[in-house]
């Protein structure tokens, strides 16, 4: 079977006519603009993903719920996505990225009318849950078509730019939201608003996207827990060890980072927690572009590193009162998240064939954000009880411990694995 990556002839409008299969000998790439093009429905997504993080503060004056119930608001996000990379990534390699695209870009926009007329913890729950659907989608199929717009030769190209679409997309949400929740009248119907119209854009992109379709698909059951193929077990692991205590430290800073935000400063500006959750994502997308060149495996222990740091300056934070201090952790966060999904993506990206691609990035994801979901929450109940500087405390210890281990499994691995091309 060839394992060549499948791309397009740079004459758009006449793939979808060929069909010509994924899988075929052909080695013409689509132009490099098509491949930046080709991670916009990731971008625009993510953006969706994070941008109620700023309003929930309205949310709870206007409906009143605890830092608990906010904490399960968000976990319904996670259920929903993991949920969708149960199937999502198998039904893109078998039948397509298009297929599984454009459904997920219906629901996050049905998730954007839910949100900007929520009155109750109900609607805000199914929003995030159509929400993390859609999102589930897009981080297996929609990442597999970045890829497989790339072509072949530029595989590490593609996997740059399908980690940056997705934290940078998971960063503009919130900035977005803060700024136009602050600026514009109906704080929380305009924010949904203009995501609707980024995702329509979306959404045309998709439908011009020069992807091609499967050919000769893998069989088994259509909804499964998603796998790698024989012999990349150890990229999956080493992936899963760093990226995953990435992903729920950025996640805490996303839900409970405005609460703290608030409490050292005393005030509730949705400006001011929107732009620390976008200069952590930032710092995600920055840092990708710095280590590009870089070992997969030097990426992934960098990882862990600054994600291990982000918790011990999340407990300083914490305990002298710093809001400095607190902004470090988050840019830690977002450096570790963006470095363990980087060295993870690229992993796989370099030796799993293209007909397992897209379940291969499910797979990761479902590594990533189960524990993303469970931490958090936990957290957040604990904070409840306790306060939320006891609960910030046990979290990062957690977490922190989490990510040393983490090191410690790509430190192990490294000799017996060998660096692919």
């Amino acid at each position: 079977m060839s394992r060549t990556r499948t791309a397009s002839v740079p004459a758009v409008g006449r793939v979808g006519r060929q069909g010509v299969p994924m899988g075929s000998d052909a080695r013409s790439s689509a132009p490099l603009w098509w491949v930046w093009l080709a991670a916009w429905p990731v971008t625009a997504v993510f953006v969706l993903s994070n941008a109620a993080t700023p309003l929930y503060v309205l949310w709870q004056r206007d409906i009143g719920f605890s830092k608990g119930t906010l904490t399960v608001v968000f976990a319904f996000y996670i259920v929903g996505l993991i949920g969708s990379l149960l199937v999502s990534g198998v039904v893109s390699d078998r039948i397509g990225r298009k297929p599984v695209l454009l459904p997920a870009l219906a629901l996050a926009l049905v998730a954007c009318l839910i949100f900007a007329t929520a009155a109750g913890v109900v609607a805000l729950m199914v929003a995030r849950l159509f929400s993390g659907v859609a999102v589930g989608a897009v981080v297996s199929a929609g990442m597999a078509a970045v890829t497989d717009v790339a072509g072949p030769e530029r595989k590490r190209t593609a996997a740059l730019l399908a980690s940056c679409a997705m934290v940078f997309g998971a960063g503009l949400g919130p900035f977005l939201a803060g700024v136009l929740s602050e600026t514009l009248p109906a704080p929380t119907v305009t924010v949904f608003v203009v995501e609707a119209a980024l995702l329509v854009t979306a959404v045309l992109v998709v439908l011009r996207m020069p992807v091609r379709r499967p050919t000769a698909p893998e069989k088994g059951a259509w909804v499964r827990v998603p796998a790698v193929p024989r012999g990349c077990g150890r990229q999956l692991v080493q992936g899963v060890a760093v990226f995953a205590p990435g992903l729920t430290a950025t996640s805490f800073v996303l839900s409970l980072g405005p609460s703290l935000l608030s409490g050292l400063l005393g005030t509730t500006s949705r400006i001011i927690a929107g732009g620390m959750a976008f200069a952590m994502f930032l710092a995600a997308t920055g840092v990708q572009f710095a280590v590009r060149h870089l070992s997969r495996h030097t990426i992934l222990a960098a990882g862990a590193i600054g994600t291990a740091m982000s918790m011990v300056t999340l407990i300083i934070a914490v305990h002298a009162s710093s809001v400095p201090v607190l902004v470090t952790s988050a840019l830690l966060a977002g450096a570790g998240q963006g470095m363990g999904q980087l060295g993870g993506l690229s992993l796989l990206n370099s030796g799993v064939p293209p007909q397992r691609l897209a379940e291969a990035n499910a797979a990761l994801n479902v590594g990533g954000y189960t524990l993303a979901g469970v931490l958090p929450v936990s957290a957040g109940y604990l904070s409840d009880a306790v306060g939320l500087p006891a609960g910030a405390t046990v979290f990062g210890v957690v977490l922190m411990s989490l990510a040393v281990i983490g090191g410690l499994v790509v430190l192990a691995g490294r000799g017996r694995t060998a660096e692919p091309a």
